[in-house]
């Protein structure tokens, strides 16, 4: 194959490779791409936002691709030897503080831009009555108390179209909390408390994760926050729901992540025949001050919340104790 044929082959197939990885990337949209559509009013902000500086840095690629290709094209060796150099091109004054002026202005609109958005995103909109809610941040688990005492594990309910006050703490290591469509990350720094806001305009489910690497199966870290009616967050968290609920969400929130969803092992070993879960002090005293591989999980747990989750690994998870024999 000639040089020069082998040459425009490989232009093609890389241009190729590249608009095939752009349109991949393109068609991903909100899986990654974008941000996620806001469902709250700090987190329109943040779209706003990002939708200027992608605006701006797109068609400063677009300026400069072209101009690219075209220089290429223009000044091209057109049959010259390799070793002749080509026309030789000068300063050009108008064009140097074009270059300089216009990056200048493009950071200035930019940060200007900012500037404006971020009291909207920071700073929770004057409510009369704000839910306000502590988000503990644990290995590997989110954990939410309400105003009347009540707890869930990973599962957030609010009212919708409330504003909800969060107060984040970290118990261990440090994590992050985020739900792209209810606003910006939070981390949750041990020994530090940090805030921030949302207000769900609409009745559903927000899915989110831990955005900060906290250990072995940090991946598992999943949050969601539910909105409802305000009738249904007053069911959820009325202390009959609450307490009835509590010992599943803290098993299948906490315990399955590391000793699979039926106790029956994972990461962990298996809880199925250990006769640990029928022993009130010794399983406590686990979970509040960890062993080996374990970290203290429960080290912030009520005593309400330890003897719901002993009713239910006991109900639902211990089958009775391994026997071996000839």
């Amino acid at each position: 194959m000639p040089p020069r044929v082998r040459r425009k082959l490989l232009l093609l197939v890389g241009v190729g490779i590249v608009v095939l990885a752009t349109a991949g990337a393109a068609a991903a949209a909100n899986g990654g791409f974008t941000p996620q559509y806001p469902h709250s009013p700090n987190a329109h902000g943040i779209k706003q936002s990002y939708l200027l500086i992608f605006a701006l840095t797109a068609a400063i690629f677009l300026i400069v691709e072209s101009l690219l290709v075209a220089f290429i094209w223009r000044y091209r060796s057109r049959g010259r030897p390799r070793t002749v150099d080509g026309a030789q091109v000068y300063g050009h004054t108008r064009i140097e503080v074009i270059w300089t002026v216009v990056p200048v202005v493009i950071l200035v609109v930019i940060a200007s831009f900012v500037f404006y958005k971020l009291p909207g995103i920071a700073n929770a909109p004057a409510a009369a009555n704000p839910l306000r809610i502590t988000v503990e941040a644990h290995q590997y688990y989110w954990q939410f108390d309400y105003p009347n005492g009540a707890r869930s594990i990973d599962d957030l309910h609010v009212p919708a179209h409330q504003v909800v006050l969060l107060t984040v703490h970290s118990y261990d290591v440090v994590h992050s909390w985020w739900i792209p469509q209810l606003g910006g990350k939070i981390q949750a720094i041990p020994g530090r408390t940090n805030s921030t806001w949302f207000e769900a305009d609409k009745i559903g489910t927000f899915i989110g994760q831990c955005a900060e690497f906290c250990g072995p199966y940090h991946e598992a870290m999943h949050a969601t926050v539910t909105a409802t009616t305000q009738a249904d967050y007053n069911a959820f968290v009325s202390a009959k729901a609450a307490a009835a609920q509590l010992g599943r969400q803290e098993f299948e929130g906490v315990c399955a992540v590391c000793h699979g969803a039926l106790g029956q092992g994972g990461y962990g070993p298996s809880l199925t025949g250990n006769p640990l879960l029928k022993e009130p002090a010794a399983l406590e005293e686990l979970l509040r001050n960890g062993k080996g591989k374990m970290p203290p999980v429960g080290d912030t747990w009520t005593e309400e919340q330890m003897r719901a989750l002993q009713h239910y690994v006991q109900a639902h998870i211990y089958k009775g104790a391994t026997t071996s024999g000839g």
